[in-house]
């Protein structure tokens, strides 16, 4: 049987009762249907990199996405004048080098989403953002298989239903992710920072536009620093990336996050909060886990917290996904005994729960 740490970005999870590798969507389609009809459980493989998977492995099919196909359209322009490139990519594209290569052909859209780990058919499930850029700002459309009808249909950013790290993907097995078009602008500059670190380590304000090769490497810069990106030699990027989202919260409920900060912190204790655009605040994950007492390198057991950046539950090699959860849980219950914030785990759990 194949061992599911061979293809996660943590090193962890047992082993799949069956496992197929999909070279085309054909492919692809073909095995979540054969494994449906044959009552089989299923899980969808890309890259592995938001995945928590149970050591006890996966009791069904297993089907990898390795679909590679990416195609490039002219699509006129936009009502800014700047012209439109269709960039339709199979689930199974590697997502970093398809940013590289946008960058490099003069595709603006995804340059702040470099060194992100993963394929692209993860991207929409999770509405994958970092520094200010999300994918939902580009898609234009998805192409799914509808396990419910067993027919294929293109799914409009409207009807995707992207939030803050979410979508009708998350948390539903009934669509597969087949393909995901991009409309990207041609221009030899980003799109506008809108990230303050992005802005400061460019020496440049939010909202102003640079080179795309400069945002890019600015970006994996950051990334790097954090343990953030796949480095075989930094047991700090064995990880899923960041295990929490950013919590948001009520305004009264950031009210009181700050009476609790001064009373564990002092009186001039600043909270880091930023309005979501929907009325409520976004407060950072990594502060609250850091100022709860859970610094940089945190851990009594195998798993540990990143050296790099608290937001990173690792496995620098020994751990089990159990031990992993165990540390996720200690994060967990010592940030709402502190600041009485409940945060939610970023990854999908496969076989466990939190």
């Amino acid at each position: 049987m194949t061992a599911l740490s061979e293809y996660t970005t943590l090193r962890l999870g047992g082993p799949a009762r069956e496992f197929r590798a999909a070279a085309t969507t054909e492919d692809l389609v073909a095995a979540v249907a054969a494994a449906d009809a044959a009552g089989e459980p299923v899980l969808v493989l890309g890259g592995g990199s938001n995945l928590v998977v149970s050591d006890a492995g996966f009791p069904g099919t297993v089907v990898l996405v390795d679909s590679r196909e990416v195609s490039f359209e002219e699509a006129g322009t936009d009502e800014t004048g700047e012209p439109v490139v269709l960039v339709r990519a199979d689930a199974g594209v590697e997502w970093d080098p398809l940013v590289e290569r946008a960058v490099s052909e003069g595709l603006s859209g995804v340059e702040f989403l470099s060194g992100i780990p993963g394929r692209v058919g993860s991207t929409p499930i999770q509405n994958v953002g970092a520094y200010g850029q999300d994918v939902s700002q580009t898609i234009r459309e998805v192409l799914v298989h509808d396990r419910r009808t067993g027919e294929r249909r293109r799914m409009t950013n409207a009807e995707c239903g992207f939030t803050y790290r979410d979508s009708v993907f998350k948390g539903d097995d009934r669509y597969v992710v087949c393909e995901v078009t991009f409309a990207l602008h041609r221009s030899k500059l980003s799109r506008p920072i809108a990230y303050a670190e992005v802005a400061r380590t460019l020496g440049t304000e939010a909202g102003a536009r640079v080179p795309l090769e400069r945002a890019r490497e600015t970006v994996l810069g950051l990334r790097r620093g954090k343990g953030m990106v796949l480095d075989p030699d930094d047991p700090d990027t064995r990880s899923a990336g960041s295990f929490f989202t950013n919590p948001v919260v009520t305004a009264e409920e950031f009210a009181a996050v700050r009476e609790r900060a001064a009373a564990r912190l002092g009186a001039d204790a600043e909270v880091p909060g930023h309005p979501d655009g929907l009325g409520g605040v976004k407060l950072s994950a990594a502060w609250l886990i850091d100022r709860a007492g859970f610094g940089k390198g945190y851990g009594s057991g195998p798993a540990r917290i990143s050296g790099k950046h608290t937001l990173a539950l690792t496995n620098p090699g020994g751990a089990t996904t159990e031990d992993l959860l165990e540390l996720a849980r200690e994060v967990r219950a010592g940030v709402e005994e502190a600041f009485g914030v409940v945060l939610v785990n970023e990854p999908v759990m496969v076989g466990v729960a939190l």
